[in-house]
């Protein structure tokens, strides 16, 4: 089975309830649908009644399918706003500036995650990666005993013409800029524990750089080098290695002549790249030169799950960052109502 179709059936196999923030969207219609009718998750979409009802009756389907809700008319708008005023009162938020923010379709989507009347959303197909993520971290907030919230993009290799085919990890790709030595640790532990839920498989990180086992001397390097310490020290049966070039952590045979003695043995499927800048490249190297399936930014660290669309994305990007959505609620906590 491919590693979508994992993710899929597991999502199947214990759909949760997903809101969706930008539910007027076309895209995210239609995505939402096909969760719903493939039995991935119960699926509520956030936007004005009437201009949702219109888009489902465009795409053959009812208020049956999903549930809607509009934040203008909703009975939960009263206790959403006194929830987050008290939750954010101690940054001057004022009870107004708490009904305009639970009110807004982010804001709305995030308050029932947090309330416990949705396992997760999903946005940023309209809304910027940075007012979804800023939206997700005040009001959700992060997980327990979490430093930092960070992502990663999933990269799917399972085209023929890959020579290794599988689910890869790539970190952090869409939001700590500079890492330092303990953020970059972070994001190596956070990025093995959401491989392992997301694919069942045991993680082994690669933590990347400009330098294998020493054969550079630089700053940067240093900082991978103590990340890895930090890390292995944190958990000591995770298999980490850095630091290394992508080659030493990809390719067996190159593994073997650089790093011998490598734990990951040149078969690493969690990349920690030392930058945003890096990431991001390599994510898109990979995305468009390697033909590889870019799922994310998927959000990590987190109370509960909140994830982002690319706002170019595809309703099929749509369905399966719901069906990742539902995985990863299902790592955390029960179903709601």
């Amino acid at each position: 089975m491919k590693p979508l179709e994992r993710i899929i059936e597991a999502a199947r196999a214990g759909p949760k309830h997903i809101v969706m923030s930008e539910g007027e969207d076309p895209r995210v219609i239609e995505g939402s649908l096909r969760a719903v009718r493939e039995g991935l998750a119960r699926i509520t979409l956030v936007g004005r009644k009437s201009a949702v009802a219109a888009r489902l009756a465009e795409q053959g389907a009812d208020g049956g399918d999903v549930a809607i809700a509009d934040p203008s008319c909703s009975s939960l708008v009263a206790g959403y706003a006194a929830a987050y005023h008290e939750l954010r009162k101690a940054k001057g938020i004022g009870a107004v500036e708490a009904h305009k923010a639970v009110t807004a379709p982010l804001g709305f989507a995030a308050m029932m995650v947090r309330l416990g009347h949705a396992d997760g959303t999903v946005g940023g197909a309209v809304a910027t990666t940075a007012d979804t993520v800023r939206t997700a971290l005040q009001i959700i907030g992060r997980a327990p005993g979490s430093r930092l919230v960070s992502s990663f993009f999933l990269m799917m290799l399972c085209q023929p013409y890959h020579l290794k085919k599988g689910a890869f990890v790539f970190a952090d790709c869409g939001l700590v800029v500079e890492p330092d030595a303990a953020e970059l640790a972070d994001i190596a532990l956070t990025s093995a524990r959401s491989y392992e839920a997301l694919t069942g498989a045991r993680a082994k990180v690669a933590m990347l750089s400009f330098s294998t086992g020493g054969s550079a001397g630089h700053q940067r390097v240093s900082k991978v080098v103590e990340a890895t310490h930090l890390a292995r020290q944190a958990a000591p049966s995770l298999l980490i290695d850095g630091e290394l070039q992508f080659d030493a952590a990809f390719v067996e045979s190159v593994n073997m002549a650089k790093a011998p003695g490598s734990v990951t043995g040149g078969e690493a499927n969690v990349f920690v790249f030392p930058n945003l800048e890096a990431a991001n490249i390599g994510y898109k190297i990979a995305q468009r030169i390697g033909g590889a399936e870019a799922i994310g930014p998927v959000l990590q660290g987190l109370a509960r799950p909140a994830n982002d669309l690319s706002r170019g994305c595809s309703a099929d990007d749509v369905y399966h960052m719901i069906a990742l959505t539902v995985v990863q609620a299902q790592a955390l906590q029960p179903a709601t109502g």
